[in-house]
């Protein structure tokens, strides 16, 4: 979030958590990106505030509803009050409930697995209005494809990136493997090691496609863990998946911690997973 924005943003989760009867004295940043996540004490509550304008909030919330029903494991929302959105001051900000984190944050892969296995049989049988996985494929795409929003792209790793990710694209829609809905990112940034197992936070990035999609931002231990996993399927999806991230490093504006550096290091491993696995090549 835009550090101008930030005051704003904590002064909306405050008043928005005090009206609903909950102790607030202070508020403690614990992540910031598109949003701003705080803890918010005495009372231990997790606040996530976003732009009214870039949320996706009533979304994420009614299906964090609809997993935890379903047994699924996912982060709950505050139980102390109503479920629901808050809009205040040009935010919406939600309430869900805290986790202290483990000693050990690290999740075995057996664990890691077996809940994103649970996860994706709750998703199931959802029918919810997720976009398909291929149209995040796309705006990476475009990103690389638009050299004023990518200046510092060189010809060849332009090249390179469009190459990946149109190939591997059509790689995988041609494979024909069944889809569903999926958290869309699963990664272990989005996974809390907690006292009650492991449980999956920021749904909004739901999507529908193939699960090894979603066992592809997992690490690598973990497909060798999920039941049924297409190997095959899954090491194409994590080479996607790298070019995808790796497009949005090179972003003019990306502002993720020593991105560029960690872009140049992706376009050695894509460069090298073309050249030695028969993938799609650049052309």
């Amino acid at each position: 979030m835009r550090t101008a924005e930030k005051p704003r943003a904590v002064a909306a989760a405050t008043s928005v958590a005090s009206s609903l009867g909950l102790p607030v004295d202070d508020a403690v940043v614990l992540h910031d990106s598109n949003k701003l996540t705080l803890r918010l004490l005495p009372g231990d509550v997790l606040a996530r505030v976003a732009p009214a304008a870039d949320q996706v909030a009533e979304f994420e919330v009614g299906l964090a509803q609809r997993l935890a029903a379903a047994g699924c494991p996912v982060a709950a929302l505050e139980p102390r009050v109503p479920p629901g959105v808050h809009a205040r001051d040009g935010f919406v900000v939600t309430l869900w409930s805290y986790y202290a984190p483990l000693a050990d944050q690290r999740v075995p892969p057996a664990e890691y697995a077996d809940a994103l296995r649970r996860l994706h049989t709750g998703m199931r049988g959802l029918d919810v209005p997720a976009p398909h996985f291929t149209d995040r494929v796309e705006r990476a795409q475009r990103l690389v494809a638009d050299h004023d929003r990518t200046p510092a792209l060189t010809a060849a790793d332009r090249e390179l990136l469009d190459g990946t990710l149109r190939g591997l694209r059509r790689v995988i829609r041609e494979r024909g493997g069944a889809e569903q809905v999926l958290h869309g990112e699963p990664h272990p940034g989005n996974v809390l090691a907690t006292e009650h197992g492991p449980l999956f936070i920021d749904l909004e990035t739901c999507c529908r496609g193939p699960v090894e999609f979603d066992l592809a931002h997992a690490p690598e231990e973990v497909g060798a863990h999920y039941p049924g996993a297409d190997q095959d399927l899954l090491h194409a999806c994590r080479v996607l998946v790298l070019a995808m991230i790796t497009a949005w490093r090179w972003d003019r504006d990306d502002e993720f911690p020593d991105g560029r550096r960690m872009g140049t290091e992706w376009l050695d491993r894509i460069r090298a997973a073309v050249g030695r696995d028969g993938l799609p090549a650049p052309r």
